[in-house]
């Protein structure tokens, strides 16, 4: 599997628009919080302080709790082995069978029961999937493996897509079958190197 890195000197920069499909699926924010920026590489989850915002700010974890080194690392090695499954779907490549046991030790962490909700509203009854053991950070990592076993395996593994622009790492879903990029960002930027390569070449003739 690959190694995370971390932005020289720490500074954050500023948050790139969320990819097609990471609203809704966490598994695939979760891989597009390393990214390579114009001064290198980033690593959204590099600090445990940071790992817990993301958690929280994607309601996976509650507020108000703190996260150690070790616990970051559990998510930032999740993340990675996410990565390394994603690249084998799209290449048609066997999986890392380290990645592959990764996930599936992060599915098992904590096992999830049904629990019928309801409050009398208008909503009327809904059934919720509740952490039935195990810490908040193992449903956690539980919920996240389980979004990306589900990406991989059902009826959007087709959609799954690795940003076309160059530099870009990150993936997404392809809202129809001509997009090939991850935000206009990147299209933009790929049509404006398109532009000046073929200015540039049209003044050497």
């Amino acid at each position: 599997m690959t190694t995370p890195h971390t932005a020289p000197g720490g500074a954050a920069p500023q948050p790139l628009p969320a990819a097609p499909g990471a609203d809704q699926h966490p598994a695939l924010a979760l891989v597009n919080t390393r990214t390579i920026r114009p001064t290198g590489a980033f690593d959204d989850l590099a600090e445990p302080a940071a790992a817990l915002d993301w958690l929280t700010g994607s309601g996976l974890l509650p507020t108000r709790r703190t996260l150690t080194p070790g616990e970051a690392g559990r998510l930032r090695a999740l993340r990675e082995c996410v990565r390394d499954l994603f690249t084998a779907r799209l290449t048609g490549d066997a999986p890392d069978p380290a990645a592959l046991a990764e996930l599936n030790s992060a599915l098992a962490a904590t096992p999830f029961t049904g629990r019928l909700h309801w409050d009398g509203t208008a909503d009327g009854p809904r059934l919720e999937s509740r952490p039935a053991g195990g810490t908040p950070l193992d449903a956690a990592l539980t919920r996240l493996a389980r979004d990306a076993a589900e990406l991989l395996s059902g009826p959007h593994a087709e959609a799954v897509a690795a940003c076309g622009a160059t530099g870009c790492i990150r993936y997404f879903l392809r809202t129809h079958g001509a997009r090939q990029w991850c935000s206009q960002r990147c299209g933009d930027r790929v049509r404006a190197a398109r532009h000046y390569a073929r200015t540039r070449a049209a003044g050497t003739t």
